[in-house]
């Protein structure tokens, strides 16, 4: 397709177009209507003044008979007001006025007529034309009383080519106006697709052109920008995901080969038992990664929003706090609560309670500094339109530079590889908080770390 084919197949184009043709309408209208006024306003005063003169010259004729219309006519002749008289007898030869001859009249008594003029205009002579109205008096005499109209019609020529040249030239400036806002258009949109095939072909850093001008074209292009980096974050999460599991599944599925293998090797029952039993331990945790995992993608794709209710935050603490309490009692510590009344939230009660679990197993197992038991409270309060639920330890707490990075999968840091877990658990969290459009919160307790759930305040 050609760079002219495309100029005029464009929205753009077809839109200035049919407001060009609206624009057009509308001007061509309003000026019709303001020629048709103006000439019928001034044919219709000149016409007036025709048939007011006529009535005076009749009256004249009337009152002093032909002696006094004629010097009345005379008198009038010498006026150089573009009036023109002529009284003629029954045979039609000329008494008085400015006009040597009867014009060509109609059959009619009484009407109107239109003739052409001879006008002396200095040495030459130029045609025009007269409008008059012709009567006949008393005493078979014809009585013509005109006006020259030369000078209306010239108007009126004027006005017409007026709006015929106001017509073209608008027509003019809206088609290049709209060639150039096409031109324009298009450019930025041939922009937009080049940086798209970029994209589709494999070029995942490339983003769509921005001008900075805020207009219609900008806001889509930001907005597929913020998409793209969605997608690209979302895409480097699946590698490291793919990398991670590959990477954590290896080292347990390498040593339940080696331990069967082993077991085999040796025909010993109890050695069958004890590669058994360790091999249903590591699948029990294998199943736990992967069930992990079924749920941060669950949860972050939303497929459970759409059956979240109602629920009372502090009954999910006291419940969650209660199992855990004894665990906590276990390891030498204590878990206490303390929640405020009201903390209505719109939420899975399983998954608030599974991201209430995760953060009081993390406390439990990293909460404690080296020879001191763990210290943990949970509270639960309203800030607000917002509901905030804390579990604070006195442990090492989390580094401000990896608080972002323990959110993401498999991630663990150095000082917890020593204790079991996946590196699951806090991205579990932030999963649930984004289904549920909240937030997870790592802050300083000082000493330790405060975990805090940030949900919307439900006032139904």
């Amino acid at each position: 397709m050609s760079a002219r084919a495309k100029l005029l197949r464009t929205s753009t184009f077809r839109l200035a177009a049919l407001y060009l043709i609206l624009f057009a309408l509308s001007v061509g209208a309003l000026l019709g209507y303001v020629y048709w006024n103006t000439t019928v306003l001034l044919e219709r005063q000149t016409d007036e003044t025709i048939r007011a003169e006529v009535q005076a010259l009749a009256d004249q004729y009337r009152l002093r008979g032909l002696r006094g219309i004629i010097d009345t006519i005379q008198r009038r002749s010498t006026d150089e007001s573009g009036s023109v008289y002529l009284l003629a007898d029954a045979a039609g030869q000329r008494i008085a006025g400015n006009l040597t001859s009867l014009p060509p009249m109609p059959q009619a008594e009484a009407s109107w007529i239109e003739f052409p003029l001879e006008v002396d205009k200095g040495s030459a002579r130029e045609r025009h034309v007269a409008r008059a109205f012709h009567t006949d008096l008393a005493g078979g005499f014809d009585l013509v009383v005109g006006r020259d109209v030369e000078a209306l019609r010239q108007f009126g020529n004027i006005i017409r080519r007026t709006i015929y040249y106001a017509l073209a030239i608008a027509l003019v400036l809206g088609l290049g106006g709209g060639l150039l806002m096409s031109r324009n258009f298009l450019r930025r949109v041939d922009a937009i697709t080049e940086a798209s095939r970029t994209i589709m072909a494999g070029n995942m850093s490339g983003r769509m052109p921005v001008q900075g001008s805020s207009d219609e074209l900008d806001r889509l292009a930001l907005a597929l920008n913020e998409m793209l980096d969605q997608i690209e974050s979302l895409m480097a999460g699946m590698k490291e995901v793919s990398s991670n599991v590959a990477h954590d599944l290896k080292t347990p599925l390498t040593r339940i080969k080696a331990r069967v293998e082993a077991a085999l090797r040796s025909g010993s029952e109890a050695d069958y038992r004890a590669a058994l039993e360790s091999t249903v331990d590591d699948s029990d945790r294998l199943l736990e990664t992967f069930n992990a995992l079924l749920s941060i993608a669950r949860a972050e794709a939303g497929q459970s929003r759409s059956g979240l209710a109602a629920v009372d935050a502090s009954t999910i603490i006291a419940d969650v706090v209660e199992l855990y309490e004894p665990m906590a009692e276990e390891e030498g510590g204590s878990l206490t609560s303390e929640t405020q009344a009201g903390l209505s939230v719109m939420g899975d009660r399983q998954l608030l309670s599974q991201a209430l679990t995760n953060l009081l197993d993390n406390a439990i197992k990293y909460g404690a500094r080296e020879g001191e038991t763990p210290q943990i409270t949970v509270t639960g309060k309203i800030d607000g339109d917002r509901v905030v639920i804390t579990v604070a330890d006195h442990g090492d707490g989390i580094p401000p530079e990896d608080r972002t990075r323990v959110t993401e999968r498999f991630v663990r840091l150095d000082s917890s590889r020593t204790k079991p877990g996946n590196g699951l658990g806090l991205s579990l969290v932030s999963g649930v908080m984004k289904l549920h459009k909240g937030a997870l919160l790592l802050e300083d307790n000082n000493p330790g770390l405060a975990a805090r759930l940030v949900l919307p305040l439900h006032r139904g």
